[in-house]
C-alpha cells in the first residue's frame, strides 16, 4: 500500500493550494513545470512551493483530510503552517 500525503503549496501570489499525492518530489514538479499535469489552478501562480504535508495510510483518509482543509479560511490555514 502506498502512503498518501496531503499538502499545501504557497503560489507566487501568495494564495494557499492543497491537494493529495503518493509521491510528493514529483507533485511539487508537476506543479511547477508540466502544463498538462499540473493543477489548472496552479499554472497561472508559479512558482509554487511545499509549506505543508501531512501523512496518511489511504487515499480515503488523505481525501477526507483535503476536503476538510479546503473548506478552512485562509487565516486557518495559515494558523495551522504556523502551528508546525
Amino acid at each position: 500500500m502506498n502512503e498518501w500525503y496531503v499538502y499545501m503549496l504557497r503560489c507566487a501570489d501568495q494564495s494557499l493550494y492543497t491537494g493529495i499525492t503518493t509521491d510528493l518530489q514529483r507533485r511539487l514538479d508537476q506543479h511547477n513545470n508540466c502544463d498538462r499535469l499540473g493543477a489548472r489552478y496552479t499554472r497561472g501562480r508559479r512558482p509554487v512551493t511545499l509549506v505543508w504535508q501531512e501523512s496518511h495510510p489511504d487515499r480515503s483518509s488523505a481525501l477526507k483530510r483535503e476536503a476538510a482543509l479546503k473548506k478552512l479560511s485562509r487565516c486557518a490555514k495559515e494558523r495551522l503552517l504556523l502551528s508546525d
